[in-house]
């Protein structure tokens, strides 16, 4: 791991591969240890960058006030100034990849292009009101709870039925290290997160990645969103749940490598 200080906080970060800069952006409870595969299948053709967002892994918690989606958007813009990468390609998967659409709602120039897996435009933007109340009420208890005692409960809604155990065991490992802080900070700037405006203005290449089998964040959602960003283009990968770049990271890898040799770095 290395590390940068950013607005106070310590930021945690991996990177490997040479190449052109490309920066994944985790989902909630995970870290970058959830990118394993892509910097497996991706690092020779790549620099493979993953953050561990404030609050999560080796990172620092962020203040539990006044941190919301534009914090957490300026301090991945900062890292990516510090590490002189920019524009770079921003892979980002469920709460990464509206990560990813904030900080090219402030940060365009910023961003080359963008793949988004899994993901919402938000959950305010995305979901039913009450299935937001329902979501954020539910991680704000968990983040009080032991690990074991929820965690195992998020599996069934992260893999499809055919997922390895070996898989779901790694990711119970990686999410039982959260933090609660980070946890709750997340989840409330992810609840009342709208980027449906946002989508239509995005005038760079966007590929959506998404698992046919997603359970928390439904096919249709990605359909939704694809139709909503001129250009944009949808691969559904098969056998595949919401973490589909840890449950087919071959099919995921090659989607990535295909659509940024498409469009190469400008």
């Amino acid at each position: 791991m290395d590390f940068v200080e950013i607005g106070g906080l310590r930021i945690a970060y991996r990177q490997e591969g040479q190449g052109r800069p490309v920066v994944f952006l985790h989902g909630i409870l995970d870290d970058s240890r959830s990118w394993y595969p892509q910097f497996d299948g991706l690092s020779s053709n790549f620099i493979v960058i993953a953050w561990d967002a404030p609050g999560c892994g080796e990172s620092s918690d962020p203040p539990e006030e006044g941190f919301g989606s534009a914090e957490f958007a300026d301090c991945l813009a900062s890292l990516i100034i510090e590490l002189s990468i920019a524009p770079a390609a921003i892979v980002g998967v469920s709460w990464g990849g509206a990560l990813a659409l904030e900080v090219y709602n402030r940060h365009p120039e910023l961003v080359s292009s963008l793949v988004l897996a899994d993901t919402y435009a938000g959950w305010k933007g995305s979901l039913p009101q009450e299935v937001v109340a329902e979501r954020l009420a539910s991680c704000i208890r968990e983040s009080a709870m032991p690990p074991e005692d929820f965690i195992p409960g998020w599996i069934p809604g992260l893999f499809s039925d055919a997922a390895p155990q070996s898989i779901r065991d790694q990711t119970i490992k990686i999410m039982s290290e959260f933090h609660p802080v980070g946890y709750r900070v997340m989840v409330q700037a992810f609840a009342n997160l709208d980027l449906r405006p946002v989508l239509p203005t995005i005038h760079i290449p966007t590929l959506l990645i998404w698992g046919e089998e997603d359970r928390r964040s439904p096919l249709s959602i990605g359909q939704r969103m694809s139709d909503s960003i001129p250009e944009a283009r949808l691969v559904v990968i098969p056998h595949a749940g919401h973490a589909s770049n840890v449950e087919q990271p071959k099919a995921f890898n090659a989607a990535i490598c295909e659509f940024l040799l498409e469009h190469p770095r400008e």
